[in-house]
């Protein structure tokens, strides 16, 4: 049988990524469950974790397995991932024995490399988890490289919960100040599963350079065409805001200053009244907001849309659980 990663929602069906939400919300019903039973995870992480380890440590659990956790350089040996490198530096091991051997130790690998932030032509590669995959004879699971598809399907179903049919509902996407630049994965991926559920979908940033990468683009404007719903881009504030039935938030760095974060931090802190505020909330159509945690108050988001009733951060974060228990059951099932 051939192998399924589950890498990026891009490369599963609109009818693939509804199953899998339907048995996230049956696993949020009813937590407990034997799709892992006798089966064992390996959960890498080269990058910190809160929520993502925690959900992925107790969903193995849940599910009746059992979670091996490693960080790489840490814990266990730093990996190679060059293809001919002469390895005569701090790296110990090879990503094609590190990847072959945990195959024949566990069912399921979940990785977790946030992208080096010195070059994006080299960091949009993926090259760690595309690395995992091509070894690996076992599925692999992204738990955030540049895209994060456990949070998009958290969020599509917190946004289910409270909205239903997701269908032509307005979306906003928000850049938000961080006094530093963070990764855009999830920003990314918020695209992804907006489009890909149909919605009308606004990209909301300061200026041109906080576009997201062309791929990310062209993938939005695709899954809004093959699923009844639209992708804009808006530098306006309050046009964006306006009839919004969803808010979400994130920080990240402009493309074209990556690695060269000093040149980027004037346009950064000129814009830090990005920051959502309930002035806001109130142009929106009694609008949801989240944001995929953590957060900083007060930076991104004030205290009183962080306390909102309209605030839905933390059943997003919940549904984590819910949702990664769905996809590890789903990868285990074809082993």
């Amino acid at each position: 049988m051939t192998i399924r990663h589950f890498l990026t929602t891009q490369d599963w069906s609109r009818a693939e990524i509804d199953a899998l939400l339907e048995q996230a919300a049956a696993f949020k019903r009813s937590p407990a469950g034997t799709q892992l039973a006798g089966k064992s995870v390996a959960l890498l992480f080269f990058n910190p974790s809160m929520r993502t380890r925690t959900s992925f440590e107790l969903g193995t659990f849940q599910l009746g397995g059992h979670a091996v956790v490693l960080a790489p350089g840490k814990d266990a040996w730093p990996i190679e991932f060059e293809v001919g490198t002469v390895m005569d530096g701090d790296t110990e091991e090879h990503i094609a024995e590190v990847a072959r051997v945990l195959s024949r130790y566990v069912d399921l690998i979940c990785v977790r490399a946030f992208p080096k932030f010195q070059d994006w032509s080299v960091d949009r590669q993926d090259k760690v988890i595309k690395a995992f995959a091509q070894y690996a004879t076992v599925p692999v699971i992204n738990m955030e490289t540049i895209t994060h598809p456990c949070q998009e399907l958290a969020h599509a179903l917190a946004l289910r919960e409270h909205l239903g049919d997701l269908t032509k509902k307005k979306y906003v996407l928000t850049w938000t100040y961080h006094p530093k630049p963070l990764n855009t994965a999830v920003a990314n991926s918020a695209l992804l599963i907006a489009t890909k559920m149909g919605m009308d979908v606004t990209l909301l940033c300061p200026t041109p350079e906080y576009v997201l990468d062309e791929r990310y683009m062209e993938f939005g404007r695709l899954n809004a065409e093959q699923n009844g719903g639209s992708f804009k881009v808006s530098h306006d504030i309050e046009e964006a805001y306006s009839g919004a039935d969803v808010v979400y938030a994130k920080s990240w760095g402009a493309l074209p200053y990556f690695g060269k974060w000093e040149q980027e931090k004037p346009i950064r802190e000129a814009h830090k009244h990005f920051i959502v505020d309930e002035a806001k909330m109130a142009l929106t159509n009694h609008g949801l907001f989240s944001h995929c945690l953590p957060l900083r108050r007060n930076i991104k988001a004030t205290d009183a849309v962080m306390d909102a009733p309209y605030c839905i951060a933390i059943d997003e974060a919940e549904n984590r659980l819910h949702a990664q228990k769905a996809v590890m059951a789903a990868l285990a099932g074809r082993g």
